[in-house]
């Protein structure tokens, strides 16, 4: 998706850079692929290999998996704290907003500027 001129810092948030997509089309600035969930994550939230773990369970695993991130994310909270604008990436389109790690990322970041 093509940047817009409100967007501010784009952030790619995802483990693993898009496939096939040619660096020259890249439409992030910042690629922090530690704040994506991990694959066993993904992997357990897909069903893949396994039945799917349940949303409440996913939100709650990737939250922790965040609490060794937690600079990252007050930084990016300092950054809005101090007026920018940044719009979290993935490489997917997600189809429930409230599972999506964007959404959840999103959460943890306005918490950190509460601090």
């Amino acid at each position: 998706m093509p940047g817009e001129p409100d967007d501010g810092l784009r952030i790619l948030i995802c483990r693993f850079r898009p496939r096939g997509l040619p660096k020259a089309k890249e439409t992030w600035d910042v690629w922090m692929k530690d704040l994506g969930p991990s694959p066993p994550l993904l992997a357990a939230f897909q069903g893949k290999g396994q039945t799917p773990i349940s949303l409440d369970e996913y939100r709650e695993r990737y939250v922790r998996e965040m609490e060794s991130q937690r600079e990252k994310i007050s930084e990016l909270a300092a950054r809005v704290d101090r007026g920018e604008t940044l719009t979290l990436m993935c490489s997917k389109d997600c189809i429930i907003d409230k599972a999506c790690h964007r959404t959840i990322l999103a959460e943890l970041i306005e918490a950190a500027r509460a601090k």
